[in-house]
């Protein structure tokens, strides 16, 4: 198992842009894909971001792409989430998530590790 710490969430006003970031340890983290997910209040958690392991491939949901960003760092064991041009609907818990797979997986069952989420609330 790994231990994914999530940091960077907040307030922000609509338009605006937020990094989130998750630092990565134990497991191995430069031979498995990783994610960001992202659960609203009443809703189900949902795909927002993969990449591969090694950064070849990335994939994004069709609500976040031209928007958000993801990144990752196998030398600083982190991986990255950059949000621009913000709206109230990306407002959601965000979850960092290591897949037991190497290529990118858009599926929540192919993660095995999952951080405690950060918070982004976007103001209109």
């Amino acid at each position: 198992q790994v231990q994914l710490v999530e940091s960077g969430g907040g307030l922000v006003q609509a338009g605006g842009s937020l990094r989130l970031s998750c630092a990565a340890a134990g497991r191995t983290f430069s031979i498995y894909a990783m994610g960001w997910f992202r659960q609203a209040p009443g809703k189900e958690r949902e795909f927002v971001a993969a990449i591969s392991y090694n950064s070849g491939t990335t994939s994004n949901a069709d609500s976040v792409k031209g928007r958000f960003t993801i990144s990752r760092d196998n030398a600083k064991n982190t991986v990255y989430l950059q949000m621009n041009s913000l709206k109230p609907e990306d407002t959601a818990v965000y979850y960092c998530a290591q897949s037991k797979k190497v290529a990118v997986t858009t599926r929540w069952a192919d993660f095995d590790s999952w951080g405690q989420g950060t918070q982004v609330t976007v103001s209109s």
